[in-house]
């Protein structure tokens, strides 16, 4: 309508390069969304390697992830909802295969339907949007609530099983850890209740995300994020950006709750973090007086709090709740053993495969290197 003379995307193209056109179809609901990561595309280049996308790993690698149509298609199991398994599950469908998703839960998304609920990762909500827009476009069978077994999936006769199981919280191996005031991340991402001193047991990026959760009320609604976000770094939008630079005093609401960020490591804390948004959460945090602890040795866990050593001193922390965000195991049991008699090919990607911090990077673009070579 002549709204505009230009309008200037980046990110948006590496995550779907046709996205006006498939905005001009009316098809905004088959646009796979940026979500504002870095991870794959600036992170990647400011370490001098090639640009690509979480989302959408053909981005950059168009030539070498290619999907062909399949000559002989091949019945395909997929284990495990999460982006691995619907990465694989997609690609494989549109490649004319006829697949079979199978998830414990009741929904589809795996670690970002914990992700999703993180202040500043709303847009992780638009990824599981999009798999599930592929997912009925392509033709996928989606059974919910079904754990499926190795026996199962052999009576069936696929000749594909991907093993997309993903992982669990790394349970605390330390006196008191079964005290019910120890959490893992998940049962805090998922609405359990905590008390207003935490202390947080791992700084890496779940350690981050966990801690900029427990800052707000979840009783009380927030603002949206991008207001919210102007108020607390000082961006001037009520005024039009008529003051000097377009800023004004920042609004730091107080924090909901103390909190401590440990870390066994030496290291300074955060310094695993993507180079272009780490620097973003730890000011975050600093803003709203997280205490981060490096060097610190874990002791136990009393009714009283944490008991741990820093410098030589043992100390108590006085927190109402513990919350472990300490590493991931990888769930492979449908995985059979080498001389294993099987009828199908089993392979393993995601989290199942290595349990290490969370990567839906790695995830997605081993579900779709897979099923691509199917």
């Amino acid at each position: 309508r002549g709204d505009a003379d230009l309008v200037s995307m980046a990110r948006p193209m590496l995550a779907d390069p046709e996205l006006v056109n498939k905005a001009a179809q009316g098809r905004e609901d088959e646009i796979n969304t940026c979500i504002a990561c870095n991870q794959a595309c600036l992170d990647h280049t400011f370490a001098n390697q090639r640009a690509s996308c979480l989302v959408n790993p053909r981005a950059c690698h168009e030539t070498e992830l290619v999907y062909v149509k399949t000559k002989k298609p091949r019945r395909v199991a997929v284990v495990g909802g999460g982006v691995a398994g619907m990465s694989a599950a997609t690609v494989a469908a549109q490649r004319g295969h006829q697949v079979t998703l199978f998830e414990a839960q009741a929904e589809l998304g795996g670690q970002f339907n914990l992700a999703k609920v993180v202040p500043g990762k709303e847009e992780f909500h638009e990824t599981i949007r999009y798999f599930h827009v592929m997912i009925d476009k392509y033709g996928v069978d989606v059974r919910l609530n079904t754990a499926v077994s190795r026996e199962q999936l052999e009576r069936e006769g696929y000749d594909d099983v991907v093993v997309a199981t993903g992982i669990v919280p790394r349970q605390l191996r330390l006196e008191g850890s079964d005290l019910p005031q120890v959490l893992s991340y998940a049962d805090v991402l998922r609405g359990a209740p905590v008390g207003h001193r935490v202390a947080v047991i791992g700084a890496g990026g779940i350690g981050f995300d966990v801690s900029e959760y427990l800052l707000h009320d979840p009783r009380v609604p927030q603002p949206q994020p991008l207001n919210l976000w102007k108020k607390e770094w000082g961006v001037d939008a009520q005024s039009n950006y008529h003051t000097e630079g377009g800023l004004v005093r920042p609004e730091i609401e107080p924090a909901y709750r103390e909190i401590f960020l440990l870390q066994r490591k030496d290291s300074p804390v955060g310094q695993t973090l993507g180079k272009t948004t780490g620097w973003v959460h730890r000011a975050a945090l600093k803003k709203h007086g997280v205490r981060m602890m490096r060097g610190v040795s874990y002791e136990r866990i009393t009714p009283e709090g944490l008991w741990i050593s820093l410098d030589g001193q043992e100390q108590l922390l006085r927190v109402d709740t513990v919350v472990v965000c300490a590493g991931q195991e990888s769930v492979r049991q449908l995985m059979p053993g080498e001389n294993e008699p099987v009828g199908a090919r089993y392979h393993l990607i995601g989290g199942a495969k290595l349990a290490a911090e969370l990567d839906a990077k790695r995830a997605i673009r081993e579900g779709a290197e897979l099923a691509a070579s199917l």
